[in-house]
């Protein structure tokens, strides 16, 4: 052995504290060496939730079909396939689906042997490629032993089927077979999906973002890559009133409020009074509500009053911000005082249109940004409402613990826009604050800033952080938005359809051109030839042809329409994305009905699968990021087993 510097020898000394003998470091070495050997773990990407809580969960239940391949693998044409949808369906929901077989099965006892049983089968096999002591951690708490008693081997029992009969009908008898079912049905979804990836967009449309972070938070292994309907809520969740407004606006468009109230416990209030009052004998027409079938349609009048009296606060704050912030480049979003009052027009892009809308009680033209003092009135108690919602903050900061705004995972670049570039395919150069950044360099102080205006102390740094949030949000050269403009304004206002143009960044043009995927690739530091890019944000329309793969498989888009207000859109409800130890597959989702379908027809989301790559040979942990850093791990602790053999530490453990 190579002597070893002061750095390494008090890392060693520290390590040898864990592992303080040479057996328990040769254990160690051995352990890691055949978790090496182990099936890679299967990875779930999803994204573009957009606050569809049910259809989510279900994906997540089922793994993608994950679950239901499973079932097949295990029982092939031993099960038919009614028992086999029927077995899916317990797994997915197993307290809906008990109370169901409760009321309608005759022999319980009889349904509850073969049930357990085939359970317990799945949960052997689900649980194979993984380490005895990983499974152990994952075992619910109250039936851990008897769990781990049915899936692992005991060669020293003569007659096993009669002993792990004895255990199953023991349960039966003391009347826990209800509580055993549910526990292997969620130990099962849990083991079938090793880790999950969320490339973005949680929020904004559906009606339950708060569940999705609920369910997410729980999560045993996640990592989220944000998106700009994260981000402005991140911005909101800082106090950042433009971000307010806007999330607000949105949720009073969708008709959705209860998200903000019900879900977040936000007092709107203060808006409906101002909103009631300001605009009482205002004309509303133009903000109409795009609600679905749950909204209460005896909340219409208010909800339009609300959303234009939010709408024009967003405008005014936005100004602001853009005032504030001349490197942002974004004058041409000032546009109220480019209204003329008495033409009742509006110049956009040189351009001059006649307004729909010009009912303003709230807008002094001669100083169209400022705020009344009713509305600063109405913005400050909002902003603290969103300082103190406790259940909002946990999320944004679950949000920041656990994500970004890209990831490199096992070969895979994860984000949830674009990276800017140019007509040429150069990586755009962004001016922020003063200092130009492009590429990875550009995510990465967007990343930093964002923090800081959650985070920072420093009112300056709070500020600007706070500033970039809603910039990110929709600044022309964000990577999330990837837009040259928002046109919000132009869409509530402008009759004529040229002015609601938003033209995509380059990147969209670019994006199926292997050079410049190898140049992304090469960016982040990534191998051009075996990497891929997983990407959100942009719905692809399979109903017109579009592929979500790019390139020979090289881009992944996955946004395929998971939110119900575009799949009329595109023609289906989402894409995910599967990477197991045979390969990638990617999976086109129709419509979810709804849980309650799904238990008493035993109705799974019917799913097409299509091969993005087959692996010649079962990858293993070692040819993952994890195996990497386990490789790392028995280097080290074979340069500890070396310090112990030839003197250079001594054993403390003896």
């Amino acid at each position: 052995m190579k002597k070893l510097d002061t750095t390494e020898l008090v890392y060693l000394k520290s390590l040898s504290k864990q592992f303080p003998t040479i057996a328990s470091a040769a254990t160690e070495i051995i352990n890691l060496q055949a978790i090496l050997n182990l099936p890679k773990g299967t990875e779930h990407f999803l994204t573009d939730i957009h606050g569809e809580a049910e259809q989510f969960n279900h994906v997540l239940k089922n793994g993608s079909g994950s679950v239901r391949r499973k079932i097949d693998e295990e029982f092939g044409n031993t099960l038919s396939i009614k028992d086999k949808r029927s077995l899916a369906t317990l797994i997915y929901y197993p307290e809906e689906k008990l109370d169901v077989v409760l009321q309608e099965e005759e022999n319980i006892e009889d349904w509850y042997k073969i049930t357990l049983h085939r359970l317990v089968q799945m949960t052997k096999r689900v649980a194979s490629k993984y380490t005895r002591s990983k499974v152990r951690k994952a075992l619910p708490k109250d039936f851990a032993y008897i769990i781990e008693e049915m899936i692992t081997e005991k060669e020293e029992v003569q007659n096993k089927e009669a002993y792990y009969n004895e255990i199953i009908n023991t349960i039966i008898r003391i009347d826990r077979a209800p509580d055993f079912i549910k526990a292997l049905s969620l130990l099962i979804q849990r083991l079938v999906i090793d880790h999950l990836h969320i490339v973005g967009d949680i929020y904004d449309r559906g009606p339950g973002p708060d569940q999705i972070m609920e369910t997410l938070s729980q999560y045993h292994s996640v990592d989220i890559q944000w998106g700009n309907h994260d981000i402005v809520w991140m911005g909101a969740a800082s106090g950042h009133m433009a971000c307010i407004a806007n999330v607000i606006r949105m949720a009073a468009r969708y008709g959705i409020l209860d998200t903000i109230e019900e879900g977040y416990g936000i007092n709107l209030i203060p808006l409906a009074t101002f909103a009631l009052e300001t605009y009482k004998n205002t004309d509303c027409s133009v903000f109409n509500i795009k609600y679905n079938t749950d909204y209460n349609t005896k909340d219409l009048d208010l909800d339009m009053k609300m959303h234009k009296a939010i709408a024009i606060l967003q405008f005014k704050l936005e100004g602001q911000v853009i005032h504030r912030c001349p490197e942002f480049g974004m004058e041409d979003r000032l546009l109220l005082d480019k209204i003329d009052p008495e033409k009742k027009t509006v110049l956009v892009g040189g351009v001059e249109y006649a307004m729909k809308d010009m009912d303003f009680p709230t807008i002094d033209f001669s100083c169209p940004y400022k705020l009344t003092p009713e509305e600063e009135h109405v913005m400050e108690r909002l902003q603290i409402a969103f300082l103190k919602s406790e259940k909002l903050q946990k999320h944004v900061r679950f949000l920041f613990s656990k994500g970004g705004l890209y990831k490199i995972h096992n070969s895979n670049l994860l984000y949830h826009g674009c990276v800017p570039m140019d007509e040429k395919g150069n990586f755009k150069k962004v001016n922020v604050y003063g200092k130009n950044y492009q590429g990875r360099a550009l995510y990465d102080i967007l990343d930093n800033y964002a923090r800081k205006g959650y985070y920072s102390k420093d009112k300056m740094e709070k500020q600007r952080g706070q500033d970039i949030l809603w910039y990110i949000w929709a600044g022309p050269n964000s990577p999330v938005f990837g837009k040259d403009k928002m046109a919000t304004f132009e869409r509530y206002f402008i009759k004529e359809k040229e002015p609601h143009k938003e033209t995509k960044n380059d990147y969209y043009r670019l994006y199926d051109q292997e050079e410049t995927l190898n140049k992304i690739l090469k960016e982040f530091g990534l191998n051009e030839e075996t990497s891929h890019i997983v990407n959100g944000h942009v719905p692809v329309e399979q109903k017109k042809g579009e592929t979500p793969i790019k390139c020979g498989g090289k881009l992944l888009v996955i946004d395929g329409g998971f939110s119900k207000a575009y799949q009329g859109k595109t023609g289906i409800a989402g894409y995910t994305l599967v990477a197991n130890s045979h390969g990638m597959y990617l999976v086109a989702h129709n419509p979810f009905c709804s849980k309650e379908e799904a238990v008493l027809n035993e109705t799974d989301i019917v799913s097409d699968f299509i091969k993005v790559e087959t692996s010649t040979e079962r990858l293993n942990v070692a040819d993952t990021d994890i195996g990497e850093e386990i490789k790392e791990s028995i280097r080290q602790l074979e340069n500890l087993l070396q310090a112990y053999q030839d003197g250079t530490l001594v054993e403390t453990g003896v």
